[in-house]
């Protein structure tokens, strides 16, 4: 019977290509690493909610590798509400140009960060910092990340109008954050996360909202 980690790996080499995503052995492997770190600190810290190695490995690791196709060589991107390192650490792993400020207000979820950015040797690539988004200024960036916020829709205006000038925003979304996005702004992406009807990536910019004429 396999573990819990060879099952993980396992569903990411069988439903890479549904995600239309492909990992290297390497990928595999250290995606795998930081799998194994979360599962030692979920139990203490609720990190995501239970799920078996296969759910997690395509409903938040394959998920979040979603973003590479938007990604631009080289692009920084800030994470906000980065948590357990989705969609952000994922990125990282599978892409060795990409750059990242991680916004985290938990504490402990900063000390995890932490942990997992250096086990798998990724921390001269990515910052952390220990607050609300709100409470700090915008640092530059390419692109704005946001997979899990407290009160999401209340913090979506919020957010959009913090985010750094010029940057791209790539938005995990249910229906209603969809339709709340839509009624504001033009979208340049919308994407149908696989294997569901009702989650999507979307792709905008803090600029050009909608008025009315």
């Amino acid at each position: 019977m396999p573990t819990a980690i060879e099952e993980f790996c396992q569903a990411l080499i069988r439903n890479s290509g549904s995600f239309e995503i492909e990992l290297s052995a390497a990928d595999v492997y250290r995606l795998g690493q930081y799998y194994e770190l979360l599962l030692k600190w979920n139990p203490r810290l609720h990190l995501v909610a239970p799920c078996t190695p296969t759910e997690f490995a395509t409903r938040h690791v394959l998920e979040s590798l979603l973003l590479l196709q938007h990604l631009s060589a080289a692009a920084n991107i800030v994470d906000v509400g980065s948590g357990a390192g989705l969609p952000i650490i994922p990125c990282l792993i599978v892409r060795a140009d990409l750059k990242a400020t991680m916004i985290e207000s938990s504490p402990k979820k900063i000390v995890f960060l932490h942990e997992a950015l250096r086990g798998i040797d990724l921390p001269e690539r990515a910052c952390l910092i220990t607050d609300r988004f709100e409470n700090i200024r915008s640092p530059a960036a390419d692109f704005v990340t946001c997979r899990a916020l407290d009160r999401f829709q209340e913090m979506l205006p919020r957010l959009i109008t913090w985010s750094p000038p010029g940057a791209t925003l790539l938005i995990f979304a249910g229906e209603e954050l969809k339709k709340q996005i839509e009624s504001g702004r033009p979208l340049s992406v919308i994407q149908r996360i696989p294997g569901s009807e009702r989650r999507f990536l979307l792709m905008f910019t803090a600029e050009d909202p909608v008025t009315d004429s």
